[in-house]
């Protein structure tokens, strides 16, 4: 197996990552890799932030997998800091061969290096696949999320 290097996207991965959003059942109905301006503008929003990280894991010069790395500086827990970890997708190719895996336990080091004391993830309900993956992980199922379209 090539090597896998991850490391922080720039704006030449966009074809690439937005393609791995729509890639999927969900991502289908809410992406559009044929129209990038929104995607670069969000890109410039997050690459200005230094509580961002959108993260790629590149073989060979192809990106292959990627995932967003939030820090959250808060109050509770003693004064925590958390990340979050949004938007995991792995290249179709790629996939069922330890990239995810690989990719989430980075984030996770990541997290502590940046001195988070708690590392969390949200997943769509009907991406049962993807809970078991998590679970694996060591992630626990420990909260219900809700959301509101605006």
């Amino acid at each position: 197996m090539t090597k896998i290097e991850i490391r922080p996207a720039t704006e030449a991965d966009l074809p690439a990552i937005v393609a791995m959003l729509a890639d999927d059942p969900l991502g289908a109905t809410r992406e559009s890799p044929d129209d990038l301006t929104p995607y670069l503008a969000a890109f410039e929003l997050l690459r200005q932030d230094p509580n961002q990280l959108i993260a790629v894991a590149d073989r060979e010069g192809e990106v292959v997998g990627t995932l967003q790395l939030t820090v959250i500086p808060g109050l509770s827990r003693k004064g925590a800091t958390r990340t979050l970890i949004e938007g995991v997708r792995v290249h179709a190719s790629e996939r069922g061969q330890g990239l995810g895996a690989r990719l989430v336990e980075w984030a996770v080091e990541e997290s502590e290096r940046r001195g988070a004391q708690l590392v969390q993830l949200t997943s769509d309900a009907t991406r049962t696949d993807a809970h078991r993956f998590y679970e694996r992980l060591g992630f626990t199922g420990s909260h219900v999320g809700f959301k509101r379209q605006l």
